[in-house]
């Protein structure tokens, strides 16, 4: 069991720069493959951001070059930082684990909202 807290959401102007944490419970969390996703009013939850239990990153074509996402093992946390916002990045972040074995985003957390004003 994996449980999963989302902290770091705000209001930010655009151009500006935030870091959101994502706190793991569970002893086989460095076994995990972490995801970051987000959703905005009105639209499905996307895909941004992957870090694998080796470190290796995957990032969709929209954040490319402005988020990074990194972990840290020892405190079970998997961040996201996000520069250069966008009005467009606004949504409710949330990161999710995926099973190792069945490659499925098995946990989320409860979401953190992100507010970018133009």
């Amino acid at each position: 069991q994996v449980q999963l807290v989302e902290s770091g959401g705000g209001l930010v102007q655009a151009g500006g720069s935030l870091r959101l944490s994502c706190a793991a419970s569970g002893r086989t969390f460095t076994t995990y493959a972490m995801g970051w996703f987000r959703q905005a009013p009105g639209a499905e939850r996307e895909f941004v951001a992957k870090i694998w239990s080796g470190g290796s990153t995957n990032y969709a074509d929209s954040v490319k070059g402005r988020f990074t996402i990194s972990r840290d093992n020892a405190k079970n946390t998997v961040f996201l930082e996000m520069n250069s916002l966008k009005s467009e990045d606004t949504a409710v972040y949330y990161c999710a684990a995926q099973n190792p074995v069945a490659a499925i985003y098995e946990y989320w957390g409860q979401g953190t909202q992100v507010t970018v004003s133009s």
